[in-house]
């Protein structure tokens, strides 16, 4: 059985994380059959049939923003499991494909193709990264940002950048125009003290999963000063994604403030997209640990344990 490794981790396990990893990516909306199709091969680890069913699909529809998806799934399945040469061939075709879609339509035009090329760029960074070749990943995705950092994939290749920066950076100042709750702080007023940004969205499991051992965190660390931020941003839509103007998502996002975040309500919540492409939140929820220093200690895209998160902010308190 394949073992998969995170990106950028040292923990491994068994099929189970690649099925979790796969899972964890499904969106709200489904795909069309054919990404779904092949997610649920790779799921079930069985790489060749989900190649066989790509070939079959380029055979009757030729290279679609669909098909690129698929091929960008195959990319990250390999990754997943550690197959870099084969994550990274495929990652290239993806890339490759990509581009050439992009001579005759946008890149956010619909949704297939900015999620291919977002991960092929991602994959490719990993590949490099992996092989001992940061430097080239770095430059890889500051190519890629300065390409595309207009687009709706910007904040995924800057996620990937920060991964491979961030750590040891000092923390790039937060936009409090809008914000929801207290008034934010300036991260500068909060130099002397640790630091916990929690980025989160109103349409997040993870997120309102993460929230008991957030508030279980500053109770436990207030005597130590831990400050806890928690930016969020419109994302055009509310309840059941029905497509809503920012006055009234931005009372829908209240309203799941109050019912979910109740142990957080006193949370200063800046409220700007700005803040998630600066901090490459593409995944939610995203925590981001500051030493007194107000230096990155910690950039972790996803959820943490109360053990993992404790350990980060323990030591950026000390």
């Amino acid at each position: 059985m394949r073992c998969v490794k995170q990106f950028f981790g040292s923990l491994s396990g068994k099929r189970g994380l690649l099925t979790s990893l796969l899972l964890a990516c499904l969106p709200a909306a489904a795909h069309a059959d054919l990404v779904n199709d092949v997610r649920m091969q790779l799921m079930q680890n069985s790489f060749s049939p989900a190649e066989a069913e790509l070939q079959r699909y380029k055979e009757q529809h030729g290279v679609t923003p669909e098909y690129l998806e698929a091929l960008s799934w195959m990319a990250r399945g390999e990754a997943s499991i550690h197959q870099w040469p084969q994550a990274e061939a495929y990652a290239n075709q993806t890339r490759m494909l990509c581009e050439q879609q992009l001579a005759k339509r946008k890149l956010d035009a619909e949704d297939h193709l900015p999620t291919a090329l977002g991960a092929a760029y991602e994959v490719l960074a990993q590949a490099l990264a992996e092989n001992a070749q940061q430097p080239a990943a770095i430059r890889l995705l500051r190519s890629a940002l300065a390409k595309y950092g207009t687009t709706s994939i910007a904040p995924r290749l800057q996620k990937n950048l920060n991964l491979l920066v961030f750590v040891g950076k000092p923390a790039p100042a937060l936009e409090e125009t809008q914000y929801l709750g207290p008034k934010p702080p300036t991260l500068a007023s909060t130099k002397g003290s640790p630091v916990l940004l929690f980025f989160w969205a109103h349409w997040c499991v993870d997120c309102k999963a993460e929230v008991p051992v957030i508030a279980r965190l500053r109770k436990e660390f207030a005597p130590q000063g831990l400050v806890v931020i928690g930016p969020t941003q419109l994302y055009g839509y509310a309840a059941q994604g029905e497509p809503s103007a920012p006055a009234e998502e931005r009372k829908y996002i209240e309203s799941v403030r109050q019912r979910y975040y109740a142990s957080l309500l006193d949370m200063p919540v800046p409220l700007s997209k700005r803040n998630f492409i600066t901090y490459g939140a593409s995944t939610t929820p995203t925590l981001v640990v500051l030493n007194r220093a107000g230096q990155v200690t910690v950039y972790h895209p996803g959820a943490m344990t109360y053990e993992e998160l404790r350990a980060a902010v323990e030591k950026a308190a000390r």
